[in-house]
């Protein structure tokens, strides 16, 4: 009995030590390391452009998520709420690059899990108008979005969910929430 108990003690605190080690090979967002692409240090909350890192989102105008970009310029009036999970984009840096990871643990994004959802909106009066997009990682490279009633983007991605203010859906893939079905 006392050897079963010394046995586990040993495994549990080498574990607790590897586990330590583990994390510790991550920066987080509070550490101040990590930067955007434009070599902003981020931080905890939300940013000048609507990013809050930590929280996986983004809340803001649809040219703020570009940071003003000269081709954005026309979709100023557009309204953008963004959500994404850890897989997408981070909210740490485990391979030590001094940016937030993305696809951690994968070559790219396929298999990953990681999703992504978009709600647009503008105009005004009669003329308000919203879009809303579900966009999720292919399962595998050869995976036929079609198959399952969405659309393929950027290679990596199916498009599972769009509707359009006075449309309704015009895409609906027969899966369930955010493609976690595809992973199973």
């Amino acid at each position: 009995m006392k050897k079963n108990l010394l046995s586990t003690t040993l495994v549990l605190a080498v574990f607790l030590a590897i586990s330590l080690v583990v994390a510790e090979e991550c920066a987080t967002i509070q550490s101040g390391t990590i930067k955007t692409s434009d070599d902003r240090t981020i931080m905890p909350g939300y940013d000048i452009w609507g990013y809050n890192y930590q929280g996986h989102m983004f809340n803001g105008g649809y040219c703020d998520a570009y940071q003003d970009a000269a081709w954005c310029q026309s979709y100023k009036d557009i309204n953008l709420q963004m959500k994404w999970n850890d897989a997408w984009l981070s909210n740490s840096d485990c391979n030590n690059d001094n940016l937030l990871d993305r696809h951690n643990g994968y070559t790219s994004y396929i298999g990953s899990g990681a999703w992504l959802t978009n709600h647009m909106s503008g105009g005004s009066g009669k003329d308000k108008w919203t879009y809303f997009v579900k966009i999720v990682a292919k399962p595998t490279e050869d995976f036929s979005c079609e198959s399952i009633g969405g659309y393929s983007i950027w290679n990596e991605f199916c498009v599972i969910q769009e509707q359009e203010s006075g449309a309704g859906p015009t895409t609906k893939a027969n899966i369930p929430g955010l493609g976690k079905g595809l992973w199973m």
